[in-house]
């Protein structure tokens, strides 16, 4: 599923074709025709995102909330002479501006919302670290009372907006914190460390549209988890050497999710 940098890279590329432009809205697919209709030929305001969730708000109040879940994707493409290239796979939804167009396929959700809904949505999620108004707060009011191990509290995006299994098993390795210790029994400088550190790494992948978690002088050594993936301290690594210790990463499933950690290195 996409991390929340993601999100936060697609409404800039949104932002940057389409903003302040009349766009054409169309349902290839047409499981989004009817709404697609309403919206054809409006104005583009801005897009948004909040964690793993992205809002396209038109000039006149409409909005669509999409969220691309395990399998949803957009796609950029330029237009040819001023013409779209026909569109390839379950397009569910397609905008054409002036200087490109986008594709959505296999999201989630795909929906026209009121401003209500939106905020009914927003008062449901945690703290998005990449939002300059993120306030930490109320990630820690939640973190340091819970039984639930902090490998779990991490994914849940009631307590955190927009952290994946990546960047979950990356800052947890960073800290030196075990993804199995109850979330009351972290510090609150613990924390504050884990916080931050989301804060400084989420924009390096919203700026390169990739994850790098390790530090310069550890980036070297055995090679990433997959062709053309920046290297991981931890994350689908099962059974190689820690980058810092030498010891097996090792690995488990943590309510459905695959979870990876240094036995040593994580206390």
């Amino acid at each position: 599923m996409p991390e929340g940098h993601t999100l936060h890279r697609l409404a800039l590329t949104h932002d940057d074709l389409f903003a302040g432009e009349g766009v054409r809205v169309s349902s290839p697919q047409g499981r989004f025709a009817a709404e697609a209709k309403r919206l054809d030929g409006k104005v583009f305001g801005r897009a948004e995102s909040w964690g793993k969730h992205l809002w396209h708000h038109y000039a006149d109040g409409a909005i669509v909330h999409v969220h691309l879940g395990l399998y949803g994707s957009f796609t950029e493409f330029e237009l040819v002479e001023g013409c779209a290239p026909a569109p390839i796979g379950q397009v569910r939804m397609r905008l054409i501006g002036p200087h490109g167009g986008a594709d959505l396929r296999g999201p989630t959700a795909c929906e026209l919302v009121s401003e209500e809904q939106v905020d009914a949505l927003l008062a449901r999620l945690g703290p998005d670290p990449l939002r300059p108004d993120a306030d930490p707060a109320g990630a820690w009011n939640r973190i340091h009372r819970s039984r639930r191990a902090i490998g779990a509290l991490l994914m849940d995006q009631k307590v955190m907006a927009g952290v994946g299994n990546v960047y979950r098993a990356e800052v947890l390795f960073r800290a030196g914190v075990d993804p199995h210790r109850e979330g009351r029994a972290l510090s609150r400088a613990e924390f504050d460390t884990i916080w931050t550190d989301l804060v400084e790494l989420m924009p390096i992948g919203v700026q390169r549209g990739r994850m790098h978690v390790v530090r310069p002088e550890h980036d070297h050594g055995a090679p990433s988890y997959a062709k053309n993936r920046p290297r991981t301290y931890v994350y689908r690594r099962t059974g190689e050497s820690c980058r810092l210790c030498g010891a097996p990463v090792r690995t488990d499933v943590m309510e459905n999710r695959n979870l990876y950690w240094c036995g040593v290195c994580q206390t």
